[in-house]
C-alpha cells in the first residue's frame, strides 16, 4: 500500500509514518516529488493491514492499495516519468536514445572501430558483452574481464559509458568496476539473487524480459532491483518465443512499450537485433520500436559481421547502421521526440 502525504506534512509527520510502518513489521520505502510525497510499505500480508492505522497519523492525505504484484516500478508509487541516467545520457526524456554496439568484444580493434563509429554519428553509448551466456557450452562465452578493459578503454578514447551483461552474482563487482550501467539478459531476469546483488551495485540497470515472460513479471523482476536505495532501472523488450518464431529470431512485442508505458514510471527501450534475428528484419522493428513510444533502441552492429564470432547474422554493418539513422530520426521526430543523430558530441 501506499500512504501519500498532504503537501504540508512536515519532515517529523513523515518521519513518524515510517516509524508507525517499521513498527508493524513492513518496509517502508519514502518517494518524495515535485508533487507529491509518499511512502511504499512493503511486505508479504499488508492486504490484510487496516489502512486506518496510517490513515489517522497527522499529515497523512490518503492511503492507497496497490493491488499489482509489482510495487516500486508502479504508477502508483510513482506518477512521473522516471528519467535513468547513464553517464551524462538521459534515457526517460524526450529524446530517443541510441545503444549501439557489437554483440560480443572480440578484439580492440572491432570495439574502438564500433565506439569511434558510435561517436562520430553523435550517440551517446556503447554497448557489447564481455561475459556471454550462450545456448550451447561449445560457443563462443566471451574475453571475461580482457573485454572489459577493452570496453574502458572504448570509453576512454570516446567519451561513450558503456552497457555489458552481468550474469551471475559472483561477476556482479567485477563488472561494475568497468561499466557505467549493468545488464541483466533475457536469460536472466528471474535469477533473482543475480537482481538483488546487481541492484546493490550502484550502478544503472538495463533489465530485458525473459523469453516466456510477461509484463507483469518483467516488472515483479524491477522491483527486486528498485527494492535497492537508488537503483535505477531501463527495462528492455527484446522479443518473445511465440508459434510464429519462424523467420525472425523471436516476435518483437511492440504492444509491451506502451503497455510498460501505462502500468510503470520506468523508462522502456526496445532491442530490435535480438528480436529479428537477421539483420535485414532490424531496420522495420527499429522503427516500430520508436513509432510504440520506446524511450531508446540497443542495436548490435559489427564491422565485418559475416566474421562475428556471436549472433552476426542480426548485425548491421557500418554502412547499414548510417543509411538507417535518418530513417530513425523521422520516425521520432513524426510523433514529437527528438534525436540526436548528426550532433556530433
Amino acid at each position: 500500500m501506499i500512504v501519500e502525504m498532504e503537501k504540508s506534512a512536515s519532515e517529523e509527520e513523515i518521519e513518524a509514518v515510517i516509524t508507525r510502518i517499521k513498527r508493524e513489521k513492513f518496509v517502508a520505502r519514502l518517494e518524495k516529488g515535485e508533487e507529491r510525497t509518499v511512502v511504499c510499505v512493503l511486505g508479504s500480508n499488508t492486504g490484510g493491514t487496516d489502512t486506518s492505522i496510517f490513515e489517522v497519523l497527522p499529515g497523512v492525505k490518503k492511503v492507497i492499495r496497490i493491488m499489482s504484484p509489482f510495487k516500486l516500478a508502479s504508477r502508483d508509487f510513482r506518477k512521473k516519468d522516471t528519467v535513468v541516467k547513464i553517464g551524462d545520457v538521459e534515457i526517460g526524456g524526450q529524446e530517443v536514445v541510441i545503444i549501439a554496439g557489437p554483440c560480443a568484444v572480440e578484439s580492440k580493434e572491432q570495439v574502438l572501430s564500433c565506439a569511434e563509429l558510435a561517436r562520430d554519428l553523435g550517440f551517446k553509448i556503447l554497448r557489447g558483452g564481455a561475459f556471454k551466456p550462450r545456448s550451447s557450452p561449445f560457443q563462443f562465452q566471451g574475453l571475461g574481464e580482457r573485454g572489459l578493459e577493452i570496453l574502458a578503454e572504448a570509453r576512454e578514447k570516446t567519451g561513450l559509458p558503456v552497457v555489458t551483461e552481468v550474469t551471475s552474482p559472483e561477476k556482479v563487482s567485477l563488472v561494475a568496476k568497468y561499466a557505467d550501467a549493468l545488464q541483466i539478459g533475457a536469460r536472466n531476469m528471474q535469477n533473482y539473487e543475480l537482481l538483488k546483488a546487481a541492484g546493490c551495485a550502484g550502478k544503472p540497470i538495463l533489465l530485458k524480459n525473459g523469453i516466456g515472460a510477461k509484463v507483469e513479471e518483467l516488472l515483479t523482476a524491477a522491483d527486486y532491483l528498485l527494492n535497492c536505495d537508488h537503483c535505477q532501472v531501463v527495462l528492455c523488450e527484446r522479443g518473445i518465443n511465440t508459434f510464429r518464431n519462424s523467420e525472425t529470431r523471436f516476435t518483437l512485442d511492440v504492444s509491451a512499450v506502451p503497455v510498460v508505458k501505462r502500468l510503470s514510471h520506468l523508462p522502456v527501450i526496445v532491442d530490435p537485433s535480438h528480436a529479428a534475428g537477421k539483420f535485414y528484419y532490424v531496420p522495420a522493428l527499429a522503427r516500430a520500436g520508436i513509432a510504440a513510444g520506446a524511450d531508446g533502441l540497443i542495436i548490435e552492429i559489427h564491422p565485418d559481421p559475416k566474421s562475428a564470432l556471436c549472433d552476426g547474422s542480426q548485425a548491421l554493418t557500418f554502412s547499414d547502421f548510417k543509411r538507417l539513422m535518418p530513417e530513425l530520426r523521422k520516425t521520432a521526430e513524426a510523433i514529437g521526440r527528438e534525436m540526436s543523430f548528426g550532433k556530433r558530441r
